[in-house]
């Protein structure tokens, strides 16, 4: 097998990467050391831009496995950072979505089809931190009309700049930390260029959520197609997760909904169970796609905000939804019922509220010293 840091000869890369590709282009799986050879290339900058594309489309149009999901995720996780945080962490993340027809789902106001929805993750991060979770949040900045949660955080008042000292830091003392993902996962900054030529979606989307640097043990992760829901589930057991949900949800599709049903797979101690759930289930009231509806960065704050004061609607039950997931797989509470209650009491008695202003003089205090032009 290849190892981290081991640059090969030219002639021996290249057949490697034909070999892989070859491979997957006949319809065959690659085996977990197959994968993790052809990312360790790829993410130390040894692979070529037309044979990284031509492996990534070869691997879509086959379908990629359990397995070949999982390698590329170790891969990406030997090459970046990890965070020197004690204690049990819920790690909250989502599918990441290209910016293409084929995989679009908006979380901003945006002309056309598709959700959106205010960000909804964010608050959920917010609320479970209230709660006395451990949060580690990842989220990235965008360029179009599409906001991300980096977006609204900073829109929200929250520096984002930190190192990963000062996130460490942030985590001890709060309980949320918000993972930038232009410093977290700078290894994959050498394969953007190529994922935005094929316009397609490829592994790395799959495997942004499964990156996370804090290392959680349990996790949440939305899905933006049902079928990927027990896949994922499989994929974060094989990675060593303890227990975890995979959720899919009608019309805010990565997000477990209030306007309809909600599919999900609930992985506890290596064993994966799928089912599905209404709002009703969870004593709350169904409400139509219009009612969470959010829009500009400055609007999606300004929705999450009144959240947090204690507003009441949809908008408030599908946090109240989101964040019981993050209270069950953590352990604190033992059912998504018993979520729901931890969540209300937790945006209720200000704690939720508190983490965000605690959060804004923290990161304000953060990247003050920088490095001064003495030219």
């Amino acid at each position: 097998m290849f190892k981290a840091g081991r640059r090969l000869p030219a002639g021996r890369r290249e057949f490697i990467m034909k070999h892989l590709i070859a491979k997957a282009v006949q319809g065959q799986d690659l085996d977990r050391g197959e994968m993790a050879e052809a990312m360790e290339l790829i993410l130390s900058g040894q692979a070529r831009s037309s044979q990284m594309a031509a492996l990534l489309t070869a691997l879509r149009l086959k379908g990629e496995t359990v397995e070949e999901i999982a390698a590329a995720a170790e891969a990406v996780r030997r090459f970046s950072p990890r965070l020197a945080v004690k204690g049990d962490f819920v790690v909250l993340d989502r599918d990441e979505i290209n910016l293409d027809d084929e995989t679009i789902a908006k979380t901003c106001f945006f002309e056309g089809d598709g959700t959106q929805t205010f960000n909804i993750s964010t608050a959920t991060a917010l609320v479970a931190a209230g709660g006395g979770l451990k949060v580690a949040k990842c989220g990235a900045r965008t360029e179009s009309v599409f906001c991300g949660s980096a977006d609204v955080v900073s829109a929200l008042g929250v520096n984002l700049e930190l190192t990963l000292t000062e996130v460490e830091r942030c985590l001890e003392q709060i309980g949320l930390g918000f993972l930038y993902a232009n410093v977290f996962h700078t290894s994959l900054a050498g394969v953007a260029q190529v994922r935005e030529e094929i316009g397609v979606r490829s592994i790395f989307n799959l495997i942004g959520p499964l990156t996370n640097p804090a290392g959680a043990q349990a996790q949440v992760l939305g899905v933006y197609l049902p079928e990927r829901i027990e896949l994922m589930a499989q994929v974060l057991d094989r990675l060593g997760c303890r227990q975890a949900m995979v959720v899919y949800g009608q019309d805010t599709l990565d997000e477990l909904s209030i306007t309809g049903p909600s599919r999900l797979a609930y992985l506890k101690e290596g064993r994966i169970e799928t089912m599905e759930i209404v709002p009703e289930d969870l004593g709350l009231t169904r409400a139509a796609a219009e009612e969470i509806r959010g829009g500009s960065a400055l609007r999606n704050a300004e929705i999450i905000e009144q959240i947090l004061e204690g507003a009441p609607g949809p908008r408030r039950d599908v946090v109240l939804m989101n964040a019981a997931a993050a209270f069950t797989v953590a352990g604190s509470a033992g059912d998504l019922r018993e979520g729901i209650e931890a969540a209300k009491e937790s945006i209720d008695s200000g704690r939720a509220l508190q983490v965000l202003d605690d959060l804004r003089v923290f990161t304000a205090r953060c990247g003050v010293y920088q490095h001064k032009d003495v030219s």
